[in-house]
């Protein structure tokens, strides 16, 4: 008998811990971007980088299907190598950095696919938000980091249509592609 309740104070006391199967995992400003690419007059891509991204996942270890991603983009950076290009991208006629500095996705669901995962979420871009489909690679396996952290990476890719988000409305597609190439490299650590 007390062999029995030793065992069942020993279970109630473990059962927290076997639930606790999720860690929090941030972004590595340093090795993460958001990356970009677009036509121009049909006939050259150009491909530029956001600013910094904050990125954090809260990864279910039991089952990755239940995990979670919170990312917000500094939009403030946009970077395509040509310093006019980019102030101009800047104004209100494409992405109106001075009222919509970030950028956010949400994920609300995670599926596995192939070796990788599909992650669905609502990106905020330009003050409207719309519902995209991230392919991902990833999760690699664990390195320690320079923090003496555990690091993981994931790499994600979606096609985006500018005019949804209201950027850059009056130029036609003629001039700039509609279709927008992201791609997203996160090294995320956990915490």
């Amino acid at each position: 008998m007390k062999l029995l309740k030793i065992a069942s104070g020993l279970l109630v006391l473990a059962a927290p811990f076997a639930m606790a199967q999720t860690s929090t995992w941030k972004s590595d400003s340093a090795h993460s971007e958001v990356n970009f690419a677009i036509k121009h007059l049909g006939v050259s891509n150009i491909r530029g980088r956001f600013g910094k991204v904050d990125a954090t996942i809260t990864l279910d270890e039991k089952d990755i299907t239940k995990s979670t991603v919170n990312a917000t983009i500094d939009v403030t950076g946009v970077d395509t190598g040509e310093a006019p290009r980019d102030n101009h991208l800047k104004t209100d006629s494409f992405f109106d950095v001075a009222k919509y500095p970030t950028a956010t996705f949400v994920s609300t669901s995670v599926a596995k696919s192939g070796d990788g995962l599909t992650v669905t979420g609502n990106l905020t871009l330009h003050g409207v938000t719309k519902p995209v489909v991230l392919q991902i690679e990833g999760p690699t396996a664990p390195v320690d980091g320079m923090d003496k952290k555990p690091h993981i990476g994931f790499s994600g890719r979606t096609t985006i249509h500018r005019t949804d988000f209201g950027i850059g409305a009056g130029f036609p597609a003629a001039v700039v592609g509609e279709d927008v190439r992201l791609t997203i490299d996160l090294d995320v650590a956990k915490q």
